[in-house]
């Protein structure tokens, strides 16, 4: 039951360089919350995980509150002058494209234009990223100097667009463990050429998935949903109200590959164990901070909607809103770090060997101290070279004492590490080395008072 070799096993199953091609690879496609964009984000992860599927759902279905919206997709879009010289690019930057612009052909004078174009005064060199989803217009979103530099009279706008039913699609993957209890990953992605925002949690949620499928002997069942924002994930509680029962933690993941410290929003539910366990793991990382939950963000919102109140809360690294290159062209490959997102990757492996490993061990031996030198355990060997990255998480005497102190079935190993002072993985590697001297017995839940 116990694993003390999973969070190891996890952390070298990936690196940098494999996390930031999914990245790169991702970066160009032109994605909205429906279209074909979406789709072939979905096909990429799919040819890379097993047993992945993918849910259409057609425009006009009624989902919780809401609607499936019209399906949008865009070939093409430009700006020219009456001269035929293009000035804004479609091709030139994903992010020219106002999202959802309706399909226009014509020639408009200048004031018109400017009414339709959507810029940053206070950073002039960068494109923003901006939504019409549900308000039907046409427009473009270019660099303060990009507008200040259109002095002609009139200009040809050419946005060739379609915006008609269709579907919304979202894909989702469950890894099945020895138990139907659930640990919940939920992705968005939607956002065009956004390398941070949504792309690295994409490619840290491939190499999670690819490991986890893998890994043998999982406690717990893994689902991983990919979902257009906001409407994606409330389709996806729509058609999931029964499986959302199964859930017992769970994380929105974003923002993950930026330099800044790791930053936990807590769950709605300030008694969730989701919050208990990433605030500890969070204390333990430099410059990281926690958040209390507000109802705007990410889809964390609507996991935790009053209805549903479900253990989610959302990790990133710089929160959203809160850093200059949020939603605007500077969020780029040269802003993702690979280095942040292996950082990232291992930070959710630690919660995942967490999740794995926190059970009840009870001593054999209750009365009185075993004796550990004729076990073999006094002095405690060295560590394995498979084991750690470094000797920091090996057991030392204390630790050992600390786990046959606190085993007594009211002590969680989480508990024991909060209590003991000792990394979450000195006192699952404690519980292993004891387990196997026949020292402990485990089990998954507290014993009866």
């Amino acid at each position: 039951m116990l694993n003390p070799r999973l969070y190891p096993e996890l952390r070298r199953a990936t690196s940098p360089d494999a996390l930031f091609r999914h990245v790169e690879a991702l970066f160009p496609i032109l994605r909205s919350i429906t279209g074909e964009g979406i789709r072939q984000t979905l096909d990429y992860i799919s040819e890379r995980t097993r047993e992945f599927i993918t849910v259409d759902i057609p425009s006009g279905t009624p989902v919780l509150d809401w609607n499936i919206p019209d399906e949008w997709n865009v070939k093409a879009a430009t700006i020219r002058t009456c001269n035929g010289d293009i000035v804004v690019d479609l091709a030139a930057s994903n992010l020219h494209i106002l999202q959802y612009s309706v399909p226009f052909h014509g020639r408009v004078s200048k004031e018109v234009l400017f009414g339709h174009l959507f810029s940053l005064p206070e950073q002039p060199d960068l494109i923003p990223y901006k939504t019409s989803y549900y308000i039907r217009n046409w427009g473009f979103c270019v660099s303060e100097n990009q507008k200040a530099s259109l002095t002609d009279p009139e200009y040809d706008i050419d946005i060739d667009a379609s915006l008609e039913p269709g579907h919304l699609t979202y894909g989702e993957v469950l890894i099945a463990g020895r138990s139907d209890e659930e640990i919940f990953f939920s992705v968005h992605c939607c956002h065009p050429s956004l390398a941070n925002d949504n792309l690295s949690s994409i490619a840290i949620a491939i190499e999670l998935i690819r490991t986890l499928q893998a890994t043998d002997h999982l406690h717990f069942s893994y689902r991983f949903v990919f979902v257009p924002g906001t409407i994606g994930a409330i389709a996806w509680l729509a058609k999931n109200i029964g499986n959302t029962q199964k859930i017992r933690n769970g994380l929105v993941l974003s923002c993950l590959g930026d330099k800044g410290g790791l930053t936990y929003k807590k769950s709605r539910n300030e008694d969730a164990s989701t919050n208990r366990y990433l605030e500890w793991l969070i204390e333990k990382e430099p410059d990281a901070s926690v958040r209390e939950f507000e109802p705007y963000g990410y889809d964390e919102r609507q996991y935790c909607s009053p209805g549903f109140n479900l253990p989610v809360g959302c990790l990133m690294r710089s929160p959203n809103g809160m850093f200059p290159e949020y939603h605007t062209s500077a969020d780029n490959l040269d802003f993702v770090q690979p280095v942040a997102l292996l950082k990232s990757y291992n930070f959710i492996a630690r919660f995942i060997s967490m999740l794995e490993n926190d059970f009840y061990p009870v001593s054999r031996y209750p009365f009185g101290e075993p004796q550990l030198g004729r076990r073999g355990l006094y002095p405690l060997p060295a560590a394995p070279p498979d084991i750690t990255e470094d000797d920091a998480d090996w057991p030392d005497q204390m630790s050992i004492l600390w786990v046959l102190n606190l085993s007594d079935g009211h002590h969680s190993l989480f508990d024991m590490a909060r209590q003991s002072g000792k990394s979450l993985q000195t006192i699952i590697l404690a519980t292993g080395i004891l387990e196997k001297a026949d020292l402990l017995d485990i089990h998954q839940f507290p014993a009866a008072v």
